[in-house]
């Protein structure tokens, strides 16, 4: 099967040529917008193929939001014979879409890293690079790459 070119960043690369080992942020995108957790052990009994779908699949509409949140729960049904986890009204927050400030945890992790960002900085950034430093501004991600993405987006 021809293998799909799956969006990723620079600072993703060491886990997208070993089978696409982690869940890439182009895929956190989509489960955030469709409201479904996917857990890194249901990620990891899908096939190589079935993550590059998860990758490639649009959400441009409602319609394809809709496809692929079907295709997601299917999925995550069939290699575990649970329902998918949804991800709770809490968690699901767009401060990525702003560009009118900084969300208050991006500030938060620069002031951390003795980094900056100006905001108009933060508005030339595309919805994917703002959505990806806001992800790694969680503690549960590893703290190397945050100052990997800055670079990579022009903002060291």
């Amino acid at each position: 099967m021809k293998q799909l070119r799956v969006e990723h960043f620079n600072f993703e690369q060491d886990f997208m040529e070993d089978n696409i080992r982690c869940i890439p942020m182009i895929v956190r995108f989509k489960l955030d917008a469709c409201g479904i957790k996917l857990k890194l052990k249901e990620w990891n009994k899908m096939t190589v193929e079935e993550r590059e779908q998860l990758a490639v699949l649009p959400i441009d509409s409602l319609t394809n939001l809709d496809v692929y949140r079907i295709y997601l729960r299917d999925l995550i049904f069939k290699y575990t014979g649970e329902d998918a986890t949804s991800l709770p009204a809490d968690k699901v927050n767009n401060y990525w879409a702003s560009t009118d400030y900084l969300p208050p945890a991006l500030e938060e992790k620069l002031e951390q890293s003795k980094m900056c960002i100006s905001l108009a900085q933060w508005k030339n950034l595309n919805v994917l690079q703002r959505f990806a430093l806001l992800k790694l501004t969680r503690s549960s991600h590893e703290n190397k790459n945050f100052p990997k993405a800055m670079k990579e987006f022009g903002l060291d």
